[in-house]
């Protein structure tokens, strides 16, 4: 007798009754009209939910191939359908036996992204506003909103330091949130150019460096934040070349004296809601702090993501002469430089994520040799 596909996927199993568990939640009225409360339900609904599509589909398989077995003495077509799903059945449980791979718990949120301009001077400040340009274009492209938070610029344009957040619409499945795609950005971007203040026509190295880390919910209980331990000072926004853009003193510099992280805040029309803002930050920040420190603890840092300018840390190197883009983590490389700029980003990304899954996988199959 085959064995029953719930007792060979009792993880799958616990997550269908989860899931279930948490639409009968959402239908609760006071759980309605609660917008946290419904957002965290909605996150991990979407989260469970490929779980549940490649359990339902392996279910549907193995019960249609028992019930095929049974008939094909007795009826050719039978024996020829329980064929036709023999086949269909290693795919289904390897798709399942995927999607039971714990994902990034913090996939399906939004970000925040800091771009700096490293080592090379103007030349960095300018390609650090080509990036700029490229991810405004690329979230565009997703159907994501931006919102530029703090931004220090040059006089030819560049950008010294820029900040922005990246959020999804509505509760995207996991696959499809903002940090399960740019959270691969964060590291050491070189540009190979002829910069536009070089005479000589010479061809020049220069860096920009990202940041990104997922942006902590209003109501995240995950991270508190003693008031003791702020320092806030107030002063004038400022646009290109230190101009004052408004008369009041509504930006803020917030600092968390434990860690020392500051966060300046200046886009929104009020004192109020920088600070709001900046404070949102700061806890994205700190609970991106947590999690590495989790990780790190668990040996399962993940080496996606640098912390300095070091050149050594690169993770991409963007060719203009030879028009030519090369992620240095997977080895891609494309000769479209020009429409990854624009925005074309996507098969960079898929060769981050291909490569990250494989080694998920990998290290989940170890898991279950270790166990057997």
């Amino acid at each position: 007798m085959a064995q029953d596909p719930q007792d060979q996927f009792p993880a799958a199993k616990t997550a269908v009754e989860e899931y279930h568990d948490i639409e009968r939640q959402m239908a609760q009225p006071e759980v309605a009209s609660d917008p946290d409360k419904i957002r965290k339900l909605g996150r991990r609904h979407a989260e469970l939910g490929s779980i549940v599509a490649a359990y339902t589909k392996y279910r549907q398989i193995s019960d249609d191939l028992e019930a095929a077995r049974e008939m094909a003495s007795e009826d050719e077509d039978f024996a020829a359908e329980a064929k036709r799903l023999e086949a269909e059945l290693p795919k289904a449980e390897e798709a399942l036996r995927t999607a039971l791979i714990p994902r990034d718990p913090d996939d399906a949120r939004d970000v925040i992204m800091e771009i700096k301009a490293g080592t090379g001077g103007e030349e960095a400040a300018l390609f650090a506003g080509d990036l700029l340009r490229m991810y405004l274009r690329y979230a565009e492209k997703r159907g994501w909103s931006t919102t530029i938070q703090s931004e220090n610029t040059t006089e030819l344009g560049g950008v010294k330091d820029v900040q922005l957040a990246i959020r999804a619409k509505g509760t995207p499945a996991p696959e499809d949130g903002v940090w399960a795609s740019l959270k691969y950005e964060g590291g050491v971007h070189r540009v190979q150019r002829i910069p536009v203040t070089e005479s000589q026509g010479r061809i020049q190295t220069s860096a920009a460096g990202v940041i990104v880390f997922p942006e902590a919910d209003d109501d995240d209980d995950e991270i508190e934040i003693d008031p003791k331990d702020l320092k806030i000072d107030i002063f004038m926004s400022s646009g290109p070349g230190g101009q004052s853009v408004n008369t009041t003193y509504s930006a803020v510099r917030m600092t968390h004296i434990p860690t020392g992280i500051v966060v300046s805040m200046q886009d929104e029309k009020s004192q109020i809601q920088n600070r709001q803002s900046a404070l949102r930050v700061l806890k994205s920040r700190l609970l991106a702090m947590k999690h590495e420190q989790e990780a790190a603890e668990a040996a399962d840092m993940r080496h996606s993501q640098v912390r300095s300018l070091d050149r050594s840390e690169r993770i991409r190197t963007y060719n203009f002469p030879e028009n030519r883009i090369v992620d240095h983590r997977t080895n891609y490389k494309a000769y479209n430089l020009d429409q990854v700029l624009d925005g074309d980003l996507q098969a960079v990304i898929d060769s981050d994520i291909q490569a990250d899954e494989a080694a998920r996988l990998e290290q989940q199959k170890l898991h279950g040799a270790d166990a057997s």
